[in-house]
C-alpha cells in the first residue's frame, strides 16, 4: 500500500511547489480535500488523521490547530511554519545540519521544516561553534538577497504587477525582529541572538546570505583556510547530503555569485572568503528560497520520514 500524503494548505506558494515535486511520484498517494470540502475544520481532521504524513503548509495558528486535530499515533507531520521550529518535542528538519540530524528526522512524528534565511547561516555557522573556531557568544550579523517569492502570494502578486519598476533591493525586518531568529540563534548553536537584516531583490526565487566576520577580537584567530576546512570536514562526514562546499579562494578572486543558480534543486553551496591580514571573514551560501529553503527540504525530510 502507498503511503497516503495530505498537503494542508496546498494551493499557497509552498504547497503548490510540493504537489509539483510529487505530481510523478508513482510510489505515493497523495490526498486532497474536495473543493467544496475546503473549508470544513472536520474534512481537515478527518484528511489529516487518515494521511501518512501531513505536510502543513500554513500560517502559525492554522499550523497549530492541524496539529490539535490529529487524534491517532500514526500520522507524522512536517510542518512548514514557524510554529514549531523550537518547540519541545519537534525535530528540525535541515538533514546536513548534524551527521546524526537524517536519522533523528527519519526516526521522528513531528518535524519541523526550517525557515528558508536560517539555513545558509546554519550551515556555515554550526560548523565553525561545533569545532571551536567561534565561540558561542560570538557577534553574528546575517544579511542577504532572496527572491520575491519568500514573501508569499501578496508580494509575489506586488512585484508581477510592477514589473520593471519593482524595487531591485528592499531590506526589511527592519524592527530587528524577524522570525527565523530564535531557529538560527538554537541550531547555530549561538548563546546571543543574531542580527538578522535580509533584503528581497526584483527575481522570483533563488537567495543568497552572507556573514561577514570580524575575527581580530579572538584570542585565537582561524585563519580563512582553517575555516574552510571545518566547514568542508562538517559536510564531507554526511553521507547522501545536498550541501556542497565550494573550494577556498581568496577575495580577489571571487567568482560571481548568483542567487537564482540552484533554482527547481534542493540543492545548496557554501563559500568561505577571508582577509587573513585583515583578520576578516565572508561565509556564503546560494540556493533556492523555495527549493532547499522550503519545499525541497520538506520533500527531502518526508522521504527520510518514509524510509525512501
Amino acid at each position: 500500500m502507498k503511503p497516503k500524503i495530505f498537503i494542508d494548505g496546498e494551493h499557497g506558494t509552498t504547497g503548490l511547489q510540493i504537489r509539483a515535486l510529487l505530481a510523478e511520484r508513482g510510489d505515493l498517494e497523495i490526498i486532497s480535500i474536495p473543493a467544496e470540502r475546503r473549508k470544513e475544520t472536520a474534512a481537515r481532521a478527518e484528511f489529516l488523521n487518515a494521511a501518512d504524513i501531513a505536510i502543513l503548509c500554513l500560517p502559525d495558528d492554522a499550523a497549530k490547530e492541524s496539529v490539535s486535530l490529529i487524534t491517532n499515533d500514526t500520522t507524522k507531520v512536517i510542518d512548514a511554519s514557524t510554529a514549531h521550529r523550537v518547540a519541545e518535542g519537534w525535530e528540525y528538519g535541515f538533514a546536513e545540519m548534524d551527521k546524526e540530524q537524517a536519522k533523528k528526522i527519519a526516526s521522528a512524528k513531528r518535524i519541523a521544516n526550517p525557515g528558508c534565511w536560517p539555513q545558509g547561516p546554519i550551515a556555515t555557522l554550526r560548523p565553525l561553534v561545533t569545532a571551536g573556531l567561534l565561540p558561542a557568544d560570538f557577534p553574528i550579523t546575517v544579511n542577504g538577497i532572496s527572491g520575491y517569492s519568500g514573501g508569499g502570494r501578496p508580494m509575489i502578486e506586488d512585484y508581477v504587477a510592477k514589473g520593471e519598476d519593482a524595487s531591485e533591493f528592499l531590506p526589511y525586518g527592519l524592527t530587528l525582529q524577524h522570525k527565523h531568529v530564535p531557529e538560527l540563534r538554537a541550531y547555530a548553536k549561538l548563546s546571543h541572538d543574531p542580527i538578522m537584516q535580509p533584503a528581497v531583490g526584483n527575481f522570483a526565487q533563488g537567495m543568497i546570505t552572507v556573514v561577514p566576520l570580524q575575527l581580530g577580537g579572538l584570542d585565537y584567530v582561524p585563519t580563512g583556510a582553517e575555516l574552510h576546512a571545518a566547514i568542508a570536514d562538517h559536510f564531507a562526514a554526511i553521507k547522501g547530503g545536498v550541501v556542497e562546499v565550494a573550494p577556498y579562494a581568496q577575495l580577489e578572486r571571487m567568482p560571481e555569485i548568483d542567487p537564482e543558480i540552484y533554482n527547481g534543486t534542493n540543492r545548496m553551496k557554501v563559500y568561505v572568503f577571508a582577509n587573513d591580514d585583515r583578520a576578516q571573514a565572508l561565509l556564503l551560501a546560494v540556493y533556492d528560497n523555495l527549493g532547499k529553503g522550503a519545499s525541497g527540504a520538506a520533500v527531502q525530510n518526508m522521504d527520510l520520514m518514509l524510509g525512501l
